[in-house]
């Protein structure tokens, strides 16, 4: 079965996740070269009436399911936003933030085509952090 681009890059930015693969502080002189190491992520949820929010988090898993949760933003709550349908992993946070500046700027006609382009049934993507 063909992945999408999103379920790809997921499965890349899982793999690298920084907290799992360093080593402490106590077994690796080298740990503050590698401890500046980070991923960022820029990210739309969608809700089931299909309310855009994007955001970005240098922890994807824990933002994604704070949202869940409803442990944030007062707009994520009203608008019940806790679909991942879209994410960009960034090695910069400068980087990351001026993208999601750019993706608040557009449309949401544009928003809906980039999300379509990788998960063109708006598949909860959040839904690969809980498999094995």
């Amino acid at each position: 079965m063909l992945l999408s681009a999103c379920a790809k890059r997921m499965r890349v930015s899982k793999s690298r996740n920084p907290s799992a693969s360093l080593p402490s502080p106590a077994n690796d002189a080298q740990s503050g070269i590698l401890a500046s190491v980070a991923v960022y992520h820029v990210y739309i949820l969608a809700s089931p009436s299909a309310v855009l929010y994007t955001g970005v988090t240098n922890h994807l898993e824990r933002r994604v399911s704070e949202h869940g949760q409803k442990l944030l933003s007062s707009f994520s709550k009203r608008y019940n936003v806790t679909r991942l349908v879209y994410f960009e992993a960034f090695g910069n946070v400068r980087a990351a933030i001026a993208r999601e500046k750019q993706l608040k700027r557009w449309r949401r006609d544009k928003k809906v085509a980039l999300i379509e382009k990788t998960n063109p049934k708006w598949r909860d993507l959040g839904e690969d952090f809980h498999r094995k």
